[in-house]
């Protein structure tokens, strides 16, 4: 109530006390000329901050990843049939001609036999056709006989002389088959994978076994596309077990995917490494290290983060008048402690790193402490 009304109440409290009514009533009375509230100023948030600097420094990236062989192939049979054997073992050592696996080649050997013989009646087919052309030859040159069994006599040696030299190739076909059921080393390697067990029915083509030939080792990695863009060109890349540090390896990337992975969206790089060790075996889980060089960039600390809009943001400090607001970030690259920035902050500039979730646009602020990023 205003100072008038309490001043007019009070009055009429006077004349009531000369009627006997100030008892009743006073309480009343007075109840409406208590002070009124006054207006809560806005609570000043105590934060911690730090000015926005460049710097440089080199990131040091590190990737988990795979031994495979350099060189590595899958052995397959060109025909189909019954495994007859395929007895090699993961880690087994091959040599070049050496028999990995075979197929059952009782028709292959049917095959064979079949085409000996049929070679065998075309030649004796041919020594007939030859001596009757040696006879022809002889009487025509004498004028016994005439030129239409002379030319009989030729076209029949030609002809069992092609049926002889179809004969021998299909021979050859038929050796080459018998060939095919034996699966060989082109190279010297390890085998690395197994196909089919004996017994099994293959078809040609199928995977046997995987040889990885020669004694190359790579370090396989799947690398965002972000890290390929910035990674320094031909970078010497460090690779050690990821169960013993102390084995570690030299390598330089010698193979990138040209195309992502469609699930992971990362790209498969393969690090040639230098003098493996030989407790990197294939297979073996290892991790890669890979120092970025230096160029200046902005970090400030990973608790300065927040979002708005579904976007990285930063709560930024208006020196004039020590309030804040909220402004949006590109990050480029971030850990549990620091967050490097693209774009969206530049150096000078204030930026909250302690009490960003009581904040809100337009909030009043005491800085309790500051720093240099």
């Amino acid at each position: 109530m205003s100072t008038s009304g309490c001043a007019a109440r009070l009055n009429r409290m006077r004349r009531m006390r000369q009627t006997g009514l100030m008892v009743l009533v006073a309480p009343m009375l007075l109840a409406g000329c208590e002070r009124e509230p006054e207006t809560a100023a806005p609570a000043v948030r105590p934060v911690r901050t730090i000015t926005v600097e460049k710097s440089k420094a080199g990131t040091l990236l590190t990737f988990t990843g795979r031994i495979e062989a350099e060189d590595e192939v899958s052995l397959s049979f060109r025909i189909g049939g019954r495994l007859l054997e395929n007895n090699g073992k993961l880690g087994d050592r091959v040599q070049r001609g050496q028999v990995v696996a075979r197929l059952e080649s009782q028709n292959e050997m049917n095959g064979l036999r079949q085409a000996q013989a049929a070679l065998a009646a075309a030649q004796g087919q041919l020594v007939q056709a030859r001596n009757q052309f040696e006879r022809q030859q002889t009487l025509f040159a004498q004028g016994w006989t005439t030129n239409v069994n002379f030319d009989q006599a030729k076209q029949a040696q030609q002809t069992a002389q092609s049926q002889v030299d179809a004969a021998e190739a299909q021979l050859k076909i038929a050796h080459d088959q018998v060939s095919f059921t034996e699966l060989k080393a082109d190279a010297p390697g390890v085998l690395t994978a197994m196909g089919p067990a004996a017994g099994e029915v293959v078809q040609p083509g199928q995977s046997i076994v995987r040889v990885a030939r020669k004694d190359g080792r790579d370090a396989v990695f799947d690398i965002p596309a972000q890290v390929i863009r910035t990674a320094p060109s031909d970078p010497e890349i460090s690779v050690s077990l990821t169960d013993d540090r102390a084995v570690t390896a030299q390598g330089r990337i010698r193979e990138v995917a040209p195309q992502a992975n469609p699930a992971t969206r990362t790209f498969e790089v393969k690090v040639g490494l230098t003098d493996p060790p030989p407790a990197m075996l294939l297979g073996a889980t290892v991790t890669g290290r890979l120092q970025m060089e230096a160029v200046p960039i902005i970090e400030i600390p990973a608790t300065a983060l927040t979002r708005v809009n579904q976007q990285p943001a930063v709560w930024v400090v208006d020196p004039s008048k020590n309030t804040v607001s909220l402004r949006n970030i590109d990050v480029l690259r971030f850990n549990q402690a620091l967050v490097a920035v693209s774009q969206g902050i530049d150096t000078g500039e204030i930026v909250v790193t302690a009490g960003v979730q009581a904040l809100h646009p337009g909030q009043k602020i005491r800085i309790l402490g500051s720093g240099s990023s």
